[in-house]
Formats: structure tokens, C-alpha cells, sequence
């Protein structure tokens, strides 16, 4: 399928899309921007193969075409530039980055809107990053459960994540405050107006209003849902491919199977609106 300039194939049926005939390093033309912006929000990640390293300028250039910039509360940035985060594994390495399924920052007030990721150095193997639809794991659901779920509040946090963690690489956090937020279970896509499960593995902790029993049950058969190979499309990474997932309506997995190699790249984040929910049209 081609529009304006671009390329795009889909990945597989629920998740992904292969983008070609666009070099990142330039300037995004209207009609490109507007095809990405949608693309991206129907197909929830974009895979841009064979292109150049882009500089620190050139890549926050590209994030902003989306909108403003956002910051990690927690991890290390590049020097005189917040933001990009560096992401770097090696053999001394105490933690990988996003081993776990998430959706970036979902302990922020506005979580961010999507994540554009550069890899400069690639293990010889290994080191794939697996995106889950949340669009497709709220579909799979039955009725009963899409009505249930869509009056709920999740309670998103951050401390049992961020204290600490980039101790190895710098970072010293005493006295910082870390996020946390209250999100609709089920979250309305504000360009699509599709539903998409809005709870993750790594910084949910509580649904409103239940016990700790009830809530860590729900919780419990939601982050397996989520997580089924059905609602996935796992990317082998190449040299400077890019990756752009939109945070709103999937999740992502960081494979760290190339221990004692080193992967290293950038990656930007483009600030969002806070999570609403709106019944569907019927």
C-alpha cells in the first residue's frame, strides 16, 4: 500500500507496519506527517529499516512533528540534551531497559503519546523488541467483560520501579519524587476513537475501589491477556532502524538474550494528553 511518497506494509494482521520511502534524517513533508500521524495510530508501531544514524538534533526534530518533547523522570539523558534517553546494555549492565511488558511512563499524570527508538549497536543476536495491540486484547474480549472493565481506575506508580534503578550508570535519586496516576482500565484512542486496554505489567498496581484479593485477580488475568502472542509482531532490529510505537494503544518487551554483548541507541518521547474514556459509537 503506498500514500504520497511512503511505502507501508503491515506486519501481521493485529499490530506493525514496515515503512519505506522516507529518510528521517530530512524533514517530514505535510502529506508524509499526516500519513505517519495515522498510520501510526491505526497500526500502533511503525519499522523504519535502512536509514541513517540520526543526530540528537534530527531525531528530536522528528519527535516534535508529533509534539512536545518529553522527559524520562528517571533515566539517564544525553548530556545538554533531556531528551534523549540513552539506552545502553553491556555484560556490567545491572538492569535492560523495558525487560518487562509496559507502556512507557504510565505512572505520569498525561502519559506520553508514542516513543521514536534508534539503534546504533546491535549484539550479533538477539536484543528483538515484542509489541503487544491493546486494541486487539480489548476486542478478544467478551461483552460482559468490555462493559465491566470500562467503568474501572487503575492506580499507576513508579517508585517500585525508578528508585535506584540507573544507580549503575550515575543516576542518584534521594530525594526525588516519583509519579504516580489514576487511568481509566479502558482508554478511548483520541485520533482512532478505538478502545484499548490501558493496564501494564510494570507500573499498575491496584484497581480502584476493589480488595487487594480482587484487584491483584483482575490485574493478574488482564496482564496475561495482554500479553498473548495473537495481539503481538516482534522486530529483529537492523542497524539504525528505527522504531515508533504509540504508547496509547500498545504495549512493548525488550529481549535481553545477548548477554555479554551490547546494544546501545536514542530514543525520543512525545509528551501526551491525559487517558479518557468514551463509549464507543455503536
Amino acid at each position: 500500500m503506498a500514500r504520497n511518497s511512503l511505502q507501508i506494509t503491515p506486519v501481521t494482521p493485529a499490530i506493525g507496519a514496515e515503512i519505506s520511502g522516507v529518510d528521517l534524517t530530512q524533514p517530514l513533508s505535510d502529506a508524509d506527517f499526516d500519513t505517519l500521524n495515522q498510520t501510526l495510530a491505526d497500526r500502533q508501531v511503525l519499522f523504519f529499516r535502512d536509514q541513517d544514524e540520526l543526530t540528537p538534533e534530527q531525531q528530536i526534530r522528528l519527535g516534535k512533528y508529533f509534539g512536545p518533547m518529553h522527559v524520562h523522570p528517571a533515566a539517564p539523558t544525553l548530556e545538554g540534551q533531556p531528551e534523549i534517553f540513552v539506552i545502553h546494555t553491556h555484560k556490567d549492565s545491572q538492569i535492560s531497559n523495558g525487560d518487562v511488558w509496559h507502556s512507557d511512563v504510565s505512572c505520569d499524570e498525561e502519559p506520553p503519546l508514542g516513543t521514536i527508538l534508534q539503534l546504533h549497536q546491535l549484539p550479533s543476536n538477539g536484543g528483538d523488541t515484542l509489541f503487544a495491540s491493546m486494541y486487539a486484547a480489548f476486542d478478544a474480549l467478551s461483552d460482559t467483560m468490555k462493559e465491566f472493565l470500562s467503568g474501572l481506575v487503575a492506580v499507576h506508580g513508579s517508585e517500585h520501579v525508578y528508585r535506584n534503578r540507573y544507580a549503575d550508570r550515575g543516576v542518584d535519586d534521594v530525594g526525588r519524587v516519583y509519579p504516580s496516576a489514576e487511568h481509566p482500565v479502558v482508554r478511548s484512542h483520541p485520533l482512532t476513537g478505538r478502545q484499548a486496554l490501558f493496564v501494564n505489567r510494570t507500573f499498575t498496581t491496584k484497581i480502584k475501589g476493589m480488595t487487594d484479593g480482587e484487584s491483584a485477580a483482575l490485574l493478574g488475568f488482564l496482564f496475561d491477556h495482554t500479553e498473548k502472542p495473537q495481539f503481538q509482531v516482534r522486530f529483529q532490529w537492523t542497524q539504525n532502524a528505527v522504531a515508533f510505537w504509540d504508547n496509547r494503544c500498545a504495549q512493548h518487551l525488550a529481549m535481553w538474550d545477548y548477554w555479554p554483548e551490547e546494544r546501545k541507541g536514542h530514543r525520543v518521547t512525545i509528551k501526551g494528553d491525559r487517558p479518557f474514556h468514551r463509549a464507543a459509537k455503536a
